[in-house]
């Protein structure tokens, strides 16, 4: 299992879901892991509370780029309630440093599943929350109308 995990990782790392360019999101975020030297740039689009377009750029490990490719494909079209309560699942697996949360949960997360032997390493758990991290805070410009957060 440990290496069908792996082997998801990799390839989503390496045909990245939702790699490019958003030309006027309604909030962006950029996020380094000073640890690594990963970085991200997460924009969102929201049409009510959906969101409509989640487009990225980075570049860093295999593990944040796959997770970042992954939360791509499973949140763009869902709503603000849905992409809150999967990072969240994400977080609680990420911080039980490699424990299997219950079966609905581990379902929840689809490919998201294959960090369990990440969470194992507390280095690599920034990696993979990188993308996420990023997210949330997009999505709070996005619906509070402000961008004070954004690098440049």
């Amino acid at each position: 299992m440990e290496q069908l995990y792996q082997q998801v990782i990799l390839d989503h790392s390496r045909q990245r879901s939702g790699e490019g360019e958003l030309e006027h999101p309604d909030g962006e975020s950029f996020q380094v892991n000073p640890t690594c030297g990963d970085e991200c740039r997460v924009k969102v689009a929201l049409e009510g509370d959906t969101i409509t377009t989640l487009a990225w750029s980075g570049r860093g490990c295999s593990i944040s780029q796959a997770s970042l490719s992954i939360m791509h494909e499973m949140l763009e079209g869902h709503s603000l309630t849905e992409a809150e309560d999967l990072g969240e699942t994400f977080r609680e697996l990420m911080h039980g440093r490699g424990k299997e949360l219950s079966a609905p949960k581990q379902e929840k997360l689809e490919d998201l599943s294959a960090f369990t032997g990440v969470a194992r390493y507390p280095a690599r758990i920034k990696c993979a929350l990188l993308g996420w991290m990023a997210l949330r805070d997009a999505l709070l410009q996005a619906q509070y109308g402000h961008k004070e957060g954004a690098a440049e």
